[in-house]
């Protein structure tokens, strides 16, 4: 679970209430219509800009931002490093064993096609159509949570007019102009909270992920790539490292720079 996401949510929100309550009550910013105006117009409008089938993955797309487990660079340096070490000892064929044990697909594609002989031009452009179609497809996951989280103040300002509206109808009763005032901000307040606690931030999150993901993807490549070519595991290792910052990499690789 990345913790950095729940952590910031519930001290957003614990705040916000904080300072409700600080002067006022909470129940003088719980409005069921303006709460249906606001998420329930963001929720059409994300329906109508983004095809269904990306929207029936918008849960699980952001619950990305919640729950994610990746190999540390390192330990992905590691393991590639003994897959060279392997095949530089006993032949790239001795790979075929480790295939049935890669968790990692994009790993085991490239695996097998070294293995199987596949000309080294035609496993990189394997691989970088699989990249480029990733990169898409986490793209369009991320457009969508930016998407709602430029809609969620829009739709918040249309629930206020719809208020003011509704409030200048009745002008003839002075004492209903400041509830009524009250009422349609509050669409306001629900469209700014929604954009910048979840959409925008579960937005960026993801864009992170994907640029970390594709990050390790190009390292497995490099490193499919070296290995059958037949280099060195420590030429496998100096290669890899350099995608990694200098803090990061094998010790004897920050002491050289």
């Amino acid at each position: 679970m990345d913790i950095t996401t729940v952590v910031g949510l519930i001290a957003g929100f614990t705040l916000i209430v904080m300072g409700i309550l600080s002067g006022g009550t909470m129940s003088a910013f719980i409005d069921t219509p303006s709460l249906l105006i606001t998420l329930g117009g963001t929720l059409a409008g994300t329906l109508i800009n983004h095809p269904l089938n990306q929207m029936v993955g918008l849960v699980s797309v952001g619950m990305k931002s919640f729950f994610w487990t990746s190999l540390p660079a390192t330990e992905l340096i590691e393991k590639i490093v003994g897959m060279a070490e392997t095949a530089r000892r006993e032949g790239i064929l001795a790979l075929e064993q480790a295939v049935q044990e890669i968790d990692d697909p994009f790993m085991s594609t490239g695996i097998r096609l070294a293995v199987d002989g596949t000309e080294p031009e035609l496993i990189q452009t394997i691989l970088e159509t699989e990249l480029s179609f990733v990169e898409e497809r986490h793209k369009a996951g991320a457009n969508m949570f930016t998407y709602m989280g430029s809609a969620g103040p829009a739709f918040g300002m249309i629930g206020t007019l719809v208020g003011l509206v509704n409030m200048l109808q009745n002008l003839d009763d002075p004492s209903a102009l400041g509830p009524g005032m009250a009422t349609a901000l509050i669409t306001t307040f629900y469209g700014a909270v929604v954009a910048n606690m979840i959409f925008i931030p579960i937005s960026g999150k993801l864009k992170i992920r994907s640029a970390e993901e594709l990050l390790q993807k190009r390292m497995i490549m490099e490193g499919i790539m070296s290995i059958q070519s037949g280099d060195n595991p420590r030429i496998v290792e100096q290669k890899l490292a350099t995608f990694i910052a200098p803090s990061l990499r094998p010790i004897g690789e920050e002491d050289g720079e």
